[in-house]
């Protein structure tokens, strides 16, 4: 039976064509097709507008997966690291974030395994006592190259170098060509992470835990290379591997 990988949604800000309302719910179509290729069943979890549910809704529906994908989305508010927004910050969706924090300490409570995605990597390391550079361009002048890339979105801009010996490097080798849109990132690690990887410039692009295999999340959008780029589908055979599944490619 196929392990069920759960993705958290996320929402359009324009009104949707096809169903005619505002702020539909959505998840990244290229990360269910990655999940579902690799053996996993993908169950994409809504976040509630509600912020009162978000702590019961995430305890339930942990008992109903068994992995977690934090994808890529908006900017995360920076109140949850205890600072004021600046102003070259972008959107960001403060029910969203409350959700996905309570999510992601549900589930390593749990004990079952997340793989972050670009904003995932962002809010996993704040859920879990990190912060964040709120700009890149603004906030952090050893930032020299770019990270919110002008080049088509699947296409690889920058090389990033992977520890040798961490886990990200038994499956990707400690070194790989990523795509990058971002103009987020981890700025102070969380205790109970370790960065894994960096672009050229010294960015964080991956972390990983620091005493299990619980954790793994990349600054890049791995979901959008996979099908040019092979190398990079083994990150959603490992998640289906931590939860349990016999992943193909």
């Amino acid at each position: 039976m196929r392990p069920i990988i759960a993705l958290t949604g996320d929402s359009m800000v324009a009104p949707s064509p096809v169903i005619n309302l505002n702020y539909a719910d959505m998840a990244p179509n290229m990360i269910k097709n990655a999940i579902v290729k690799v053996g996993g069943a993908p169950l994409i979890l809504p976040y509630p507008e509600d912020d009162a549910v978000s702590e019961a809704l995430a305890q339930q529906y942990v008992s109903v997966f068994d992995g977690l994908v934090l994808p890529g989305g908006p900017d995360v508010d920076p109140t949850f690291y205890h600072e004021e927004p600046i102003q070259a910050m972008g959107r960001a969706t403060y029910q969203k974030d409350q959700f996905e924090i309570a999510l992601i300490k549900a589930t390593l409570k749990a004990k079952k395994p997340i793989f972050a995605i670009c904003r995932g990597i962002q809010i996993l390391n704040v859920a879990l006592g990190g912060t964040l550079y709120q700009d890149l361009p603004s906030q952090n002048p050893k930032a020299t190259i770019r990270h919110s890339q002008a080049a088509p979105g699947q296409w690889p801009t920058h090389h990033v170098a992977i520890t040798p010996g961490s886990y990200l490097a038994s499956l990707m080798g400690t070194s790989s060509y990523v795509n990058s849109r971002h103009h987020q990132a981890v700025k102070a690690v969380a205790p109970d992470l370790q960065v894994t990887a960096q672009a050229p410039d010294g960015v964080v692009e991956a972390v990983e835990s620091k005493d299990s295999d619980l954790i793994l999340g990349v600054q890049w959008h791995p979901e959008n290379m996979w099908p040019s780029f092979p190398d990079q589908l083994p990150l959603f055979s490992d998640i289906v591997k931590r939860a349990g599944g016999e992943a193909h490619e």
